[in-house]
């Protein structure tokens, strides 16, 4: 196994307790570092798994973490925003790496109604052949005092007739 820095171990740890797996913390970490590290390593900084724990330290450091991030998402991973939006946003740059576009913009299109109206599929609704959709003033604010005595006549006699007549 390779000696990790303090550096390369914080970012193992964290990516760990932001419940990334290990085989894509060890990814990661030949993303952002350039070192080969492999899962079995990552999994002895991830003190929920079982087997040795690692130090207090990394724990104290994953505990901090797992706290922080819950505290901005939701308990359950995969039921939160932020959790799906980077899973995505992973997705998304593997699919372009490997120049399969549609799944490309079948998840960024994913992303964007994650994100909550930055992606709309607007349809506009029309009317009778095409024209503009007839609305109506439901307001009561305009009728005359003959209509407003009409409508409450009416409102009685229905109420009246769903009652079965009785008062």
């Amino acid at each position: 196994m390779a000696r990790l820095s303090e550096e390369v171990k914080t970012f193992i740890v964290q990516r760990l307790a932001c419940y990334d797996t290990p085989q894509q913390v060890a990814d990661a970490v030949r993303e952002e570092f350039g070192l080969d590290v492999d899962r079995r390593q990552v999994q002895t900084y991830d003190p929920e798994r079982t087997g040795k724990k690692p130090s207090a330290k990394w724990c104290a450091i994953f505990e901090a973490t797992r706290k922080k991030f819950l505290e901005e998402i939701d308990a359950i991973p995969i039921a939160n925003k932020a959790v799906r939006l980077r899973r995505l946003d992973r997705m998304a740059r593997e699919a372009e790496r490997r120049g399969n576009y549609v799944l490309t913009a079948q998840l960024l299109e994913q992303a964007a109604k994650e994100t909550g109206g930055v992606y709309t599929n607007r349809r506009e609704l029309t009317g009778r052949d095409g024209g503009p959709i007839e609305t109506r003033d439901t307001s009561l604010d305009n009728l005359t005092d003959a209509e407003l005595a009409a409508l409450a006549r009416e409102i009685a006699e229905s109420f009246e007739t769903h009652r079965g007549g009785s008062a």
